[in-house]
């Protein structure tokens, strides 16, 4: 079990003023729309695996249900959404490696967005599969150390067929293939998490200890996830 570092500090940090920005409804309700269209237009969370989760996310932000509903709204009828998840890959400062997670309807603009942010922070963009190859694609779920303890997190690791689970003060972090994701009801049964998601694990992972270069790379991130389009920005900072 891996431990903890001053960059999963600052993100639980960066996680906690997520909740008070403006745009984090409308990030959630994009999502939303998108899981529906991407599944063929199935709107019942039982038979949507990545939209009953992203719901649960939603309410973890307390968004109201008539957000949610008309966020569903959106993603049927003639004048359905056309929103498509895109993945940027770019390269910021102390050889930091980013995935930029993004959701659009007009992939011109966000990726003009997208430039713009990382050339005014001193990073740039990389074409498709320049640093892919340094992450891989999985599941992550997450749980309160006050609720679950470590012998129930080594149970769930093994129901998930975990490769690799990480700890700070406060929480357990568990990865997992991505194919298992729809399948986590089933397999941890009553046992209670925060949230669980989509990831992408750096396979390289590189050590900064500078907490001033550690806040250099937050800005980055944070500047790119004020946009509208940005859902998620991950790095290869362990």
């Amino acid at each position: 079990m891996s431990g903890h570092s001053k960059w999963a500090n600052i993100k639980r940090k960066k996680g906690a003023n997520d909740k008070i920005k403006g745009n984090v409804f409308g990030k959630m309700s994009r999502l939303i729309t998108m899981s529906v269209t991407e599944n063929g237009g199935l709107t019942n969370p039982d038979d949507n695996v990545r939209l009953r989760l992203i719901i649960e996310k939603a309410k973890s932000f307390n968004m109201p249900k008539e957000n949610i509903e008309r966020a569903i709204a959106k993603a049927v009828g003639p004048e359905k959404s056309q929103l498509k998840e895109v993945v940027y890959e770019g390269f910021a400062p102390y050889g930091v490696s980013l995935i930029i997670l993004a959701t659009t309807d007009n992939q011109n603009r966000t990726l003009s967005e997208v430039r713009n942010i990382l050339e005014r922070h001193n990073s740039k963009l990389g074409s498709s599969g320049s640093v892919g190859y340094l992450f891989k694609k999985c599941a992550l779920i997450i749980f309160d150390k006050v609720s679950v303890s470590q012998e129930k997190i080594l149970e769930v690791g093994d129901l998930l067929e975990a490769f690799d689970i990480d700890e700070d003060e406060t929480r357990f972090s568990v990865y997992f293939p991505f194919e298992n994701l729809g399948h986590i009801k089933d397999k941890i049964k009553e046992i209670v998490y925060i949230s669980a998601e989509i990831d992408y694990k750096p396979q390289s992972p590189i050590l900064i200890d500078d907490e001033k270069k550690l806040h250099i790379i937050n800005d980055i991130i944070e500047a790119l996830e004020v946009l509208d389009d940005v859902q998620t920005v991950f790095t290869n900072i362990c």
